[in-house]
C-alpha cells in the first residue's frame, strides 16, 4: 500500500474537523499524537519492540539481531518519522499479544540450540547492559528496582544479567507483564488522530478499557526445552515466580535451548487516559531547576547593574556634557578626547573575514529562532513524548523554513558593512551551506562508524539523499529569497565617517582574547544546571519534559549574552580597541567552549559506564555539534545587541 501524502492527511483532518463542528453532539477533540483508543474486553493487542539500547555503548541494535521469538506473521517495521530514524529507533512488531482484561500465561517458542556466535552475542549484549524497549498502546514498558532502600523507575528491561561472583551470564526469557487499565464510559462523538496522522471521527464509541500503564517484571527461568518444544505458540503454561537460585535460571551457553514465555495481569486503575504519561514524566529535582533559574537571575541583575552604570552614569554623562558645550569648547574637547571617543573614525571599519562574520551571525539567528519556537511549542504540550521523534522532526522543519530569516539577516549585515549589495549572492549561499555543511560532514564520519558496527543508529543512504533534497530544495532557495529581501530593505547608515588610515591600537598587558574567553563563564553559569538534565535525557535514556523551565533559562541566557557582549564591547572601546566586531561575537559565543568542556566532564564523571573508543567518539562528535550550534546562536545574539549599542552610542556624537 502506498503511504498517504502529508497534504492529503491534513486536508482530510481539516474536512473532518469542519464536519464535526456542524455536528450537534460532538464534545471532544484531541491534538495530533494523542490518539485515544478504547478496547473491548478480550480484544487482541500486539506489543511493539524498539531498538535495543545501552547507556554503556550508545550503539542501538535491532531487537531481532538477537535470537528472540519472531511473530508468526513475520517481522514488519512500523512507519517511522524523520526524527525517529535520526535517533536510531527501529520499531517492529513482536510476538507478544495481549487480550484485554484477560489474565493469562502463555508459551512463545523454544529456540534452536545456540551457536557459538549467538551465545557470544547474547553475552556481549547482557554485559553491555542492553535494554529491550517494548511498547504497548504507545506506552513504553516500565520496571522498578530497589536500590539502597529506594525504588528506581526504568524504561525497558535488560537482555540478561551477570550476577556478582558468577562467571555465567543469564538471559531474561520470562516476562511478567502488569497492564493498568481504566474503565471508560462512552460520551458521544470524538475527533481523534491516529498514530499515522490521519484524522477520524469515532461515533457511538462503546464502553471499554483504556490502557494507562504498562509494567514488567523480567525473570530468567530454566525450563525443559524438550517438553516445551511440544507446545504451540500461545498455548497456556503455568504461571511461575521469578527464581532467586541461579540453578533455576536460564544460562547463556553454546548449544543451550532457550524457552520464552510470558504472563499478563490486568489491574484496574483510577489513572485517567490524559494522565497516563505522568508516571514517565515525574519531575524530580524541581528545587534544582528553580535554583538554576534563581542563579541565572542573579547573574542577570549583576550584569544589568553594570550596563545601567555604563549607560546612565558614564555614556549619558559624557554625551550630556558634550552637547552643552559651545562649538569652540567642542573643538577644544575634540583635541583632548580620550577613551571610546578616540576611535570614532575607526569604530565602523570593516572587520577581517567580514563575509564569514555575516554568515555566522545569520546562521546563529536561524538556530536561535528554531530553538525558541521549538521550546515554546514543547512547553505548550504540542510536542508530546508520546509522539516519538516529533521534537527532532519539528526542529529540522523549523530550521529549513527559517532559512529565509537567515538569508535576510546575513545579506543585510553584509550590505551594512560594505555599504553596497555587491557579493550578496555568495553570502546567501554560504549562509545556507555553512552550518548544515559542517554538521553533515560530522554526521557522515559518525555514520560511517555506526555502519561499521551494524547499528540501527546508522542513517540509511536513502535518508542521506532525503536530507540533501530537503536542504537544497527548501533551505537553500528560502535563504536566497531572504537574501534578496535583504538587498531591498532600508540601508543601515553608519553615523560617523571612517578614516582612510587605521588608528594604531595601544598595546595591552594581557591579550584581549583572554578577557573574551573568560566572559563566556557568565552565560555558562545560567545554563550549566539545566545542561546536566538535558545531557542525562539524551545519554541516559531519561525523559526530559520540563520545557517550561528550559524556556525561562533560554530567556535569561539571551539577556545575559546581550549584557556580557555589550559590557565587553564598551570596555574594548574605552581602551581604544576599535576591532570590536569579532570580540562582540565571541564574548557571548565563548560559552560554547565551556559547554564542550562540561560535556567532557560529564563523559568522564557521569557517564563512567560508557565504554570503548567508538562510544566516546560518538559522544564527543554529537557534543561538538551541540557546542557549535550554541556558539553560533549566543554569538549572534551578543553581536547584534553590541552592534545596536555601538551604532546608538556614536550616532549621539558629532565629531568631524
Amino acid at each position: 500500500m502506498l503511504p498517504k501524502m502529508p497534504s492529503v492527511r491534513w486536508i482530510s483532518a481539516s474536512l473532518l474537523v469542519i464536519l464535526l463542528s456542524l455536528h450537534p453532539i460532538a464534545d471532544a477533540f484531541y491534538l495530533p499524537g494523542t490518539f485515544m483508543h478504547t478496547y473491548e474486553a478480550g480484544e487482541d493487542i500486539a506489543a511493539k519492540v524498539n531498538s535495543l539500547t545501552s547507556i554503556e555503548t550508545e550503539l542501538p541494535f535491532s531487537y531481532y539481531s538477537l535470537p528472540y521469538c519472531k511473530p508468526p506473521e513475520g517481522v514488519k517495521k512500523s512507519a517511522e518519522n524523520l526524527g525517529e530514524v535520526l535517533m536510531g529507533d527501529q520499531i517492529d512488531n513482536s510476538p507478544y499479544h495481549f487480550h484485554v482484561n484477560v489474565n493469562e500465561s502463555l508459551y512463545l517458542c523454544t529456540t534452536d540450540p545456540l551457536t557459538k556466535e549467538q551465545a557470544e552475542l547474547l553475552k556481549n549484549r547482557a554485559r553491555n547492559l542492553y535494554q529491550v524497549n517494548m511498547i504497548l498502546d504507545n506506552l513504553p514498558v516500565m520496571r522498578f528496582t530497589e536500590q539502597n532502600g529506594m525504588t528506581i523507575q526504568w524504561t525497558g528491561y535488560p537482555v540478561g544479567y551477570n550476577p556478582m561472583g558468577s562467571s555465567e551470564d543469564y538471559i531474561i526469557n520470562h516476562l511478567k507483564f502488569r497492564v493498568l487499565v481504566h474503565p471508560y464510559q462512552a460520551q458521544g462523538d470524538v475527533v481523534v488522530t491516529s498514530e499515522d496522522g490521519v484524522a477520524m471521527v469515532e461515533s457511538d464509541r462503546k464502553s471499554g478499557f483504556q490502557i494507562v500503564g504498562f509494567e514488567v517484571v523480567p525473570c530468567s527461568v530454566k525450563r525443559d526445552p524438550a517438553a516445551m518444544a511440544k507446545l504451540k505458540m500461545y498455548e497456556k503454561v503455568d504461571s511461575v515466580n521469578c527464581p532467586l537460585e541461579l540453578e533455576k535460571s536460564q544460562v547463556i551457553r553454546e548449544k543451550e535451548q532457550i524457552t520464552f514465555t510470558y504472563e499478563v495481569e490486568y489491574v484496574k486503575s483510577n489513572i485517567k487516559w490524559p494522565s497516563r504519561w505522568d508516571a514517565y514524566l515525574k519531575m524530580d529535582g524541581a528545587k534544582v531547576h528553580w535554583f538554576s533559574i534563581m542563579n541565572s537571575m542573579m547573574v542577570v541583575f549583576f550584569l544589568a547593574g553594570i550596563v545601567f552604570v555604563i549607560f546612565l552614569r558614564t555614556v549619558r554623562r559624557d554625551l550630556t556634557r558634550y552637547e552643552e558645550m559651545d562649538k569652540e569648547a567642542q573643538a577644544q574637547m575634540n583635541e583632548e578626547l580620550s577613551g571610546w571617543k578616540l576611535v570614532v573614525g575607526d569604530v565602523f571599519r570593516e572587520p577581517c573575514c567580514s563575509k564569514l562574520l555575516c554568515v555566522m551571525v545569520a546562521d546563529g539567528i536561524q538556530i536561535t529562532g528554531m530553538a525558541v519556537v521549538t521550546i515554546v511549542f514543547a512547553a505548550l504540550g504540542f510536542l508530546s513524548p508520546a509522539s516519538r521523534g516529533m521534537l527532532l522532526t519539528g526542529m529540522i522543519i523549523l530550521y529549513l523554513f527559517l532559512g529565509i530569516i537567515a538569508g535576510y539577516v546575513g545579506v543585510r549585515l553584509w550590505r551594512t558593512i560594505k555599504q553596497s549589495t555587491e557579493g550578496w549572492k555568495s553570502v546567501a549561499w554560504l549562509t545556507s551551506c555553512f552550518f548544515p555543511g559542517i554538521v553533515f560532514i560530522i554526521l557522515t564520519v559518525l555514520n560511517s562508524i555506526l555502519w561499521g558496527k551494524k547499528s540501527t543508529g546508522a542513517l540509511p543512504i536513502s535518508l542521506f539523499f532525503t536530507l540533501l533534497a530537503l536542504w537544497f530544495c527548501i533551505s537553500v532557495p528560502l535563504t536566497l529569497i531572504g537574501g534578496l529581501l535583504g538587498t531591498r530593505a532600508a540601508s543601515i547608515e553608519f553615523p560617523v565617517r571612517t578614516n582612510q588610515i587605521p588608528r594604531e591600537i595601544p598595546e595591552r598587558k594581557f591579550p584581549s582574547w583572554l578577557l573574551v574567553l573568560g566572559a563566556g563563564t557568565l552565560p555558562f553559569g545560567t545554563l550549566f544546571i539545566e545542561l546536566f538534565f538535558i545531557l542525562s535525557s539524551i545519554w541516559l535514556g531519561r525523559f526530559y519534559y520540563v520545557f517550561g523551565f528550559l524556556f525561562i533559562v533560554l530567556f535569561l541566557l539571551v539577556i545575559v549574552c546581550g549584557e556580557v557582549s555589550l559590557v565587553l564591547t564598551y570596555m574594548h572601546l574605552c581602551v581604544e580597541d576599535w576591532k570590536w566586531w569579532w570580540k562582540a561575537f565571541f564574548a557571548s559565543g565563548s560559552v560554547a567552549f565551556f559547554v564542550f568542556l562540561y560535556s567532557i566532564n560529564y563523559l568522564v564523571f557521569d557517564l563512567r559506564s560508557l565504554s570503548g573508543p567508538v562510544s566516546a567518539t560518538l559522544y564527543l562528535g554529537y557534543s561538538l555539534i551541540m557546542a557549535f550550534a550554541i556558539m553560533l546562536s549566543t554569538g549572534a545574539i551578543g553581536f547584534l545587541l553590541s552592534f545596536y549599542f555601538v551604532h546608538y552610542l556614536f550616532s549621539s556624537v558629532k565629531i568631524d
